[in-house]
């Protein structure tokens, strides 16, 4: 195939997303964060365990993880750990549905900080599920707190 008739879809496994999917080591899964959300994906079988704390307003404070995926997945949990703290349940919502509209081709990309590293894998469905997987357990953990906080 000459260079006039490569696809102009951009290298899923870009040196930044790798290099993003190695932070990972910067938040290990701490069995004492309160809020702790196991999930897995459907699609490609990704795993994550994944810990919150919280502060008096709700909002993140801390988060540690243990995940078994792909590069994008490992990458996009470090995206969302990198960028989480502060957030609260209802903005990592809206968040996640930014997410899922991009990926569906009906919105723009989510603004969060080093998401646009991700850009390639929404050409790729089969990486969807990993993509989703951290933002998904992140909200499940969120949810799983008492109403009194």
């Amino acid at each position: 195939m000459s260079a006039d008739t490569a696809p102009s879809t951009p290298k899923l496994y870009s040196p930044r997303l790798l290099a993003l999917s190695a932070e990972l080591a910067n938040f290990p899964f701490d069995e004492t964060l309160p809020l702790v959300s196991e999930a897995r994906s459907r699609t490609c079988g990704s795993t994550i365990t994944l810990g919150i704390a919280i502060d008096n307003r709700g909002a993140v404070s801390r988060i540690g993880m243990q995940v078994a995926a792909c590069a994008v997945g490992q990458s996009s949990a470090a995206i969302l750990a990198r960028g989480i703290d502060g957030v609260d349940e209802a903005a990592l919502n809206g968040t996640v549905e930014a997410i899922n509209a991009w990926l569906k081709g009906s919105g723009d990309m989510p603004e969060w900080p080093e998401f646009d590293a991700l850009a390639a894998a929404r050409s790729h469905p089969g990486r969807h599920g990993a993509l989703l997987l951290p933002w998904k357990a992140a909200m499940q953990a969120l949810s799983s707190q008492s109403p009194s906080g």
